[in-house]
C-alpha cells in the first residue's frame, strides 16, 4: 500500500511543480512590465510565450526526476534540496535564454528571465516545504506509515526501536521483530528466522530492518533468499554501525567492497569547489561592506593601547597546517597571548578591546584569512597547536576536524559551545557538521550567526 501511495504522491507532486513554474512565467512577466514599467506586456497574450512556458516547465520537472527530487525521502531534513532547485532552475533559465539568444525566436527581456529564475525557485521551495511538513504531521497522526519488521534481538534492534519511537514523524511503524530469542521489550514477537517465510507470507509488509549481532551473521544467507522470493524491500544495520560514517562510499577490487570509514561530503570534488567559491565571493564582498568598520577599527585599537593593530596567533588549520589566523587586537602586548583561551575577567582587555569583542568585530580580519584559503565562512574553529596535541590525545576522532578548513563559524558556535565551554561536546558538533555537510547547512549557520550568535556575553568595561 505504501508503494502504491509513494507513486500517487510523487505523481502529484510532479504536476503540482508543473503548475507552479507555469503559474512563475506569468508572475515574473507582469512584475517586469506591468509593475516595472507600468505596461501591459504583449507576452501575457501572446500564446506563443505561454506555451513555451509550459514545454519548459514539463522539461524542468523531467530534470527534476532525472535529479532524484521526486524519490521519497523520509529521513531527510526539511530544505536538504533548496540549493539542488535553486542550481537547476538557475542553469534552466540560463539554458532557455541561450537558445531564445541562439535562434532569435523572441525578443525576450533578461530581468524577465532572472526574475522567472528566483519566482520559480521561491514558488517550488515553499511549496516542497509545505508538502513536507504536512506529510510529518500526518504521520505523526498515523497515517501514511510504512509497516516494516526487525530482524533481530539485540543492541542494534533496540537501538532502532528506540529511535522509531522517538520519531514519529518518519511514519514508520515496527509491526514486530523475528529472533530466536524472545524478549518482551522488543515489542511483538513474530516468530524466529526459520518461520520468516511464512511470517511475510502471511502479512504485507512494506521492508524489512535487518539488525543481526555479529554471532548470527550465519542467518543471513537464509534471510536475503527469503526477501529476495518474497519481492520484499531489506535494509540492513551493520553490525559494525558505530564505526559506519554518515555518507559512505564503497569501492570495490574484483568482489571485494571497501568501505571509507572516514568519508565526508566535503571529500567530493563538485561540494569542495562550491563551498570554496561561495567563501571567495562571500568574503570578498564582505571585506568591502566591512572595509569602513574596520578602518574605524583600527584607528580605535592604535588610540587604545601602544602595540600593532593585528594580533597574529598561530592556529592549526586544514591537514594539520598551521597558520597565522588575523584578529584586532583586544589587548594589552604583555607577551603572554598564546597559553590560552581568554576569560570576562582576563585584565589584559582593554575597554576599546571588550567593545569590538562584544560585537565580534575583532574577527573581521579573517574574512583575508577566507579569501586567501586558510579559513572558511563555516567550519569547525580552529585551535591552537598547543591544544590540537593535547587534545588528539583525549578526544576520540580529535583530528577529523583538521580534514576541512577552519571556520569563523561553526555548527558547535551557533549552538552556544563558543569561548571557555566543553571541548568534547565541541568536537562532537564540529564532527557531526563534516559528516552532514550541506551547502543549506552552510547557509543556515550563517543566518544564526548574524542573527544572534555576533553577540557575546563579553563584559563591557565603563
Amino acid at each position: 500500500m505504501i508503494r502504491k501511495n509513494q507513486r500517487l504522491l510523487s505523481m502529484l507532486n510532479a504536476l503540482t511543480d508543473i503548475g507552479l513554474i507555469f503559474m512563475a512565467y506569468f508572475v515574473s512577466i507582469s512584475l517586469r512590465f506591468d509593475v516595472l514599467d507600468g505596461i501591459v506586456s504583449i507576452h501575457m497574450r501572446d500564446a506563443r510565450f505561454a506555451a513555451i512556458a509550459l514545454l519548459y516547465s514539463i522539461v524542468m520537472v523531467i530534470v527534476y526526476a532525472f535529479c532524484h527530487l521526486y524519490t521519497p525521502k523520509r529521513f531527510q531534513r526539511i530544505g536538504q534540496d533548496d540549493l539542488l532547485i535553486i542550481v537547476i532552475n538557475g542553469l534552466g533559465s540560463l539554458a532557455l535564454l541561450a537558445i531564445f539568444f541562439v535562434f532569435r525566436i523572441i525578443d525576450v527581456s533578461r530581468i524577465a528571465i532572472f526574475l522567472f529564475w528566483i519566482i520559480s525557485s521561491i514558488f517550488i521551495i515553499i511549496k516542497r516545504t509545505i508538502v513536507y511538513s504536512i506529510l510529518q504531521y500526518a504521520r505523526t497522526k498515523g497515517y501514511n506509515l510504512k509497516h516494516v519488521i526487525v530482524i533481530g534481538n539485540g543492541v542494534l534492534a533496540k537501538q532502532y526501536i528506540a529511535e522509531i519511537k522517538k520519531n514519529p514523524q518518519l511514519g514508520i511503524c515496527v509491526d514486530g521483530y523475528v529472533s530466536g530469542v524472545s524478549k518482551p521489550e522488543l515489542g511483538r514477537p513474530l516468530g524466529s528466522y526459520e518461520e520468516l517465510e511464512a511470517i511475510l507470507e502471511s502479512k504485507p509488509y512494506d521492508g524489512l530492518i535487518v539488525a543481526l549481532e555479529p554471532h548470527e551473521i550465519r542467518f543471513m544467507t537464509e534471510i536475503l533468499g527469503v526477501a529476495d522470493k518474497e519481492g520484499i524491500h531489506i535494509e540492513m544495520i551493520p553490525f559494525y554501525n558505530d564505526y559506519y560514517p554518515v555518507h559512505p562510499t564503497v569501492e570495490t577490487i574484483g568482489n571485494i567492497k571497501l568501505i571509507n570509514l572516514r568519508a565526508t561530503p566535503m571529500e567530493s570534488v563538485i561540494n569542495a569547489a562550491a563551498k570554496r567559491i561561495f567563501d571567495v565571493f562571500a568574503s570578498g564582498f564582505l571585506i568591502m561592506l566591512t572595509s569602513p568598520v574596520m578602518l574605524a577599527t583600527a584607528i580605535g585599537v592604535k588610540i587604545s593601547s601602544p602595540g600593532p593593530i593585528i594580533f597574529k596567533q598561530e592556529r592549526v588549520g586544514r591537514d594539520k597546517k598551521v597558520f597565522k589566523m588575523l584578529k584586532f587586537r583586544s589587548m594589552r602586548v604583555t607577551g603572554t597571548e598564546d597559553t590560552g583561551w581568554t576569560t570576562n575577567e582576563d585584565d589584559r582587555k582593554t575597554k576599546f578591546g571588550s567593545f569590538i569583542r562584544k560585537f565580534s568585530i575583532d574577527e573581521f580580519p579573517q574574512f583575508f584569512n577566507v579569501f586567501i584559503g586558510q579559513m572558511s565562512l563555516v567550519g569547525p574553529r580552529p585551535e591552537l597547536p598547543y591544544h590540537v596535541n593535547h587534545y588528539k590525545e583525549e578526544i576520540p576522532r580529535y583530528l577529523i576536524r583538521q580534514q576541512v578548513r577552519p571556520g569563523m563559524t561553526g555548527w558547535a558556535q551557533v549552538n552556544g559551545l563558543r569561548g571557555d565551554t566543553s571541548i568534547a561536546k565541541r568536537v562532537e558538533y564540529d564532527i557531526w557538521y563534516i559528516e552532514n555537510w550541506t551547502f543549506s547547512l552552510d547557509l543556515k549557520i550563517i543566518f544564526r550567526t548574524i542573527f544572534g550568535g555576533m553577540i557575546n556575553d563579553e563584559v563591557v568595561a565603563c
